[in-house]
This record gives C-alpha cells, sequence and structure tokens, in this order.
C-alpha cells in the first residue's frame, strides 16, 4: 500500500511539473548552452591577444565548469526586479559571475574568423555601455527554460554564435564565440543548468 501511495505521489508530482514551464527571469543565474555545438557560454581571466584586448568569451564543453554562470540583468539605465520574466523581445545584460563583467560586443574583428565579429567580456557593474546589451528572440511571450532562444546584440545587431573554430593555448580546445551579421544554425541557445529566480507574483 504504501508503494502505491509513492507511486502515485511520484506520479501526480510529475503531472503538476509538466503543467507548467518555467519562465526565465531577471535576477537568475544560469548557463546557456549552444543548441547546435552543446558548448556553454564561458568567460575567464585571459584576454584576447588582438582586438579589443578585452576578456575573451568562450564556448566550453564541460557542463561543471565554475566560470560559465552568467546572471541575468536589466538592460542599462533599467532596474532590475528580481523575479520579473524576460519577454521575448525583451533586453538584458548577462553579467559573468565569477568576474563581473558583462557580455559584450563591437566592431571589432573576431580573433579566429576574420569577418565575425568579436564578443568580449567587459567592464563591471560601475562600468557598462549600451554594448553589454542584447535582445532575446523567442517565440513565447515570456523565455520559457525549455525553449531555445536567439540573443541579438541592440548595438550592432549581430547574434551570438559559435563559429566552429577552436582556440590553442593557453586556452586548448575551446570554442570561438562571436557575433554573426545573418541567423545561422549556431545562433540558438538554451537554459541548460542554473537557478532560476523566483517569478515575480506581483502583475
Amino acid at each position: 500500500l504504501q508503494m502505491i501511495r509513492a507511486s502515485l505521489l511520484v506520479a501526480s508530482f510529475c503531472l503538476l511539473a509538466s503543467a507548467f514551464d518555467d519562465v526565465v527571469t531577471y535576477g537568475s543565474v544560469v548557463k546557456l548552452q549552444n543548441v547546435q555545438e552543446g558548448s556553454r557560454l564561458h568567460s575567464h581571466e585571459v584576454k584576447y591577444g588582438s582586438g579589443s584586448g578585452q576578456q575573451s568569451v568562450t564556448g566550453v564543453r564541460t557542463s561543471d565548469d565554475v566560470n560559465s554562470h552568467w546572471n541575468i540583468l536589466a538592460p542599462l539605465g533599467v532596474p532590475t526586479i528580481r523575479g520579473e520574466p524576460v519577454l521575448c523581445g525583451g533586453k538584458v545584460r548577462l553579467q559573468h559571475l565569477k568576474t563581473e563583467c558583462f557580455l559584450h560586443s563591437h566592431h571589432f574583428d573576431a580573433p579566429l574568423s576574420k569577418g565575425s565579429q568579436e564578443v568580449s567580456c567587459f567592464g563591471s557593474e560601475k562600468e557598462s555601455d549600451t554594448g553589454d546589451n542584447w535582445e532575446v528572440l523567442c517565440s513565447n511571450d515570456e523565455w520559457l527554460e525549455s525553449e531555445s532562444v536567439r540573443l541579438q546584440h541592440v548595438d550592432t545587431g549581430a547574434f551570438l554564435a559559435l563559429s566552429g573554430q577552436q582556440f590553442g593555448r593557453p586556452i586548448q580546445g575551446q570554442r570561438e564565440v562571436v557575433g554573426l551579421a545573418r541567423e545561422s544554425g549556431s545562433v540558438s541557445w538554451r537554459v541548460a543548468e542554473g537557478v532560476l529566480m523566483g517569478r515575480n507574483k506581483q502583475e
């Protein structure tokens, strides 16, 4: 009888969980995985040797790297309301949790694939500009954890993507992250792991 009750409880929980799709909210900390290639968006205290010379942004295959966490914040000049849903068509800044710089882009060539746009990690909470703003493109009203999204750089219109190129030393094997002028198969991203801030109920 206890086993039957336990089975019914588990089944009820699964049905309840499937009835709701978690909404990605401001204040959440997530890892973003490229849908096509599988690498997670990553940064670290290694600067580019060309272009802007800013902190590099790469893709890594490992799921447990602490340098792949990003805090979802409101765009520049807008206060972050923790728990407020990120709307499709809404804007965000992605702050690297460990080094506190922002996912950034600008009109510099990518370090490996010339013709693509450099994506870097720039600034801090006190030093941020419009080059840190990204628009979330998705197919629902709100960004859902289970769906893939595209991130389009607001200032330049470039799409966050992987180029297919890999770095050598000192970041051997890490993938090049770039901004692409046009959409391709590598521009889709999804939430792989993370802690979603509870949805703000004041609506």
